[in-house]
């Protein structure tokens, strides 16, 4: 007697699942990964603009005192708010890179001179010349975030000219 009352109550239990799923009894709403963001307002994005506009010449300027190198398509904001970076050379060294850089280049925004030369290693790691790029140490990484804030006025160089 016990086994067919056991057997009815799962039998009945299953049935009612079976029913509240055909029935959406309990409906989940739809969830989307990343719910899209809407973008900078019209005047931030022309503030933007004038930032990137402002990297440009500082670029162009730092270029013409062959202190920037880059080995990217676009402008590569880190190397020129640090006072410049080689990066070709940095490259070619194999002892690392600036952080827009190892971004960049990992985005498939590399120079055609560098382009050809970019490939992956069996880890899907990044190599140019079949050497891993890495990013700077964190000794150099220090040292230039220093510079910038020098740079950029939001911190004062020390009596003895160094950052």
């Amino acid at each position: 007697m016990r086994w067919i009352v056991r057997t009815s109550i799962v039998c009945g239990l299953v049935a009612a699942g079976y029913l509240w799923g055909r029935l959406d009894a309990l409906s989940v709403s739809a969830v989307r990964a990343q719910e899209s963001t809407p973008g900078p307002s019209d005047e931030t994005a022309k503030k933007i603009q004038a930032a990137n506009d402002a990297l440009k010449a500082a670029a162009e300027a730092l270029k013409n005192e062959s202190l920037y190198n880059p080995a990217t398509k676009t402008i590569n904001a880190y190397a020129v708010l640090v006072g410049g970076v080689n990066a070709l050379e940095d490259l070619e060294s194999g002892r690392g890179v600036d952080p827009e850089t190892f971004a960049a280049l990992y985005a498939g925004d590399a120079t055609d001179e560098v382009a050809p030369h970019l490939s992956k290693d069996e880890d899907g790691r990044l190599t140019y010349k079949n050497r891993l790029i890495r990013i700077y140490p964190i000794s150099r990484l220090k040292k230039l975030h220093a510079q910038r804030l020098i740079l950029t006025g939001e911190a004062q160089a020390s009596k003895n000219g160094k950052p």
